[in-house]
C-alpha cells in the first residue's frame, strides 16, 4: 500500500492490476511511500490510520478476471510469486493454495484450460472488491496509463510521462481468449460472471454465453461474505 501525506491520498495494491508499476511511479514522482504490507487491504490500513488519514483520496486497480486468470497462470508456472517485485498476498491458507497449484503444474506441465477446470471452481473475486465503496477512482488495466493519469488529475496532480510498464507476464499471448477451451468457457460464466457484471466487463461475443444465473449471482454474494470474514481477521497463519 501506498501513502502520500503531502498530496493526501492512499494506493491499494490489488495483484496482477498493474500495482506494482503504479506504486513505483507513485513513489519516485508522486511523493508515495509505502505502508503496511504491498497488498495490504483498505480496511486494514483504516484500523490504524487516523480520522484525517481516513478522509485521504483511494485509489486501486482492477482487471478483465478472464485476463488475470491466464496472468495468474503463467506467473505460477514461472514461479512468479518467488521473484523480487512478484510476491502475492502472504496469508497462511492463501499461500498454501498458491503452492498447491505451483507444484501441480510443475509434475504435469498442464495447459490453461487444465489447471482452470481443475482448481477454479468458485466465484472469482479480487481484493478491489471488498473495498469498493470506500474507492474514490479505480484505474482499469486494460487502459493502465490513460486512467492512471485521471487519478491523479482528481487529486489535483499531473502525470509528469506515461506510466511505464514494469513486471510484465512472460511466455503468455496477449489474446487471453485464446486460452479458454469449450468446457473452460462454460465454467467462466459461473465462476467469472458476477464479478464481470458488477465491474462493467463483457464475455467475448463470439462465447455466447448467457448472463449468470440467480445462483451464481446467490453463489458469488455467499463465498465473497467467507472471503471478506478471512481477509479481514488477524493475520493467524491460517
Amino acid at each position: 500500500m501506498i501513502i502520500s501525506h503531502e498530496h493526501r491520498y492512499v494506493f491499494v495494491e490489488v495483484p496482477r492490476t498493474g500495482s506494482s508499476a503504479i506504486s513505483r511511479e507513485l513513489r519516485e514522482r508522486y511523493g508515495g511511500v509505502r505502508v503496511l504490507t504491498k497488498h495490504a487491504t483498505y480496511e486494514e490500513f483504516a484500523r490504524q490510520a487516523s480520522d484525517d488519514e481516513r478522509r485521504y483520496f483511494v485509489f486501486a486497480g482492477v482487471r478483465n478476471p478472464l485476463d488475470d486468470m491466464v496472468s495468474q497462470y503463467f506467473k505460477l508456472k514461472t514461479h512468479h510469486r518467488k521473484a523480487p517485485g512478484g510476491r502475492e498476498p502472504s496469508r497462511g491458507l492463501y499461500r498454501r493454495i498458491q503452492g498447491s497449484m505451483s507444484r501441480y503444474l510443475e509434475r504435469s506441465d498442464a495447459d490453461f484450460s487444465t489447471w482452470f477446470l481443475r482448481y477454479k471452481l468458485l466465484p472469482y473475486d479480487s481484493l478491489a472488491s471488498f473495498s469498493r465503496k470506500r474507492f474514490d477512482h479505480v484505474i482499469r488495466f486494460e487502459q493502465l496509463s490513460e486512467t492512471f493519469a485521471a487519478g491523479l488529475e482528481l487529486i489535483g496532480l499531473e502525470a509528469s510521462r506515461p506510466l511505464p510498464v514494469h513486471n510484465p507476464t512472460s511466455l503468455r499471448s496477449s489474446d487471453f481468449a485464446g486460452y479458454y477451451s469449450p468446457a473452460a468457457i462454460r465454467r467462466a460464466r459461473r465462476v467469472f460472471g458476477p464479478y464481470m457484471r458488477r465491474w462493467g466487463y463483457r464475455f467475448p461475443v463470439e462465447w455466447n454465453l448467457e448472463p449468470p444465473s440467480m445462483l451464481h449471482e446467490a453463489e458469488y454474494i455467499a463465498v465473497g461474505l467467507l472471503r471478506r470474514a478471512y481477509w479481514r481477521i488477524p493475520l493467524l497463519g491460517i
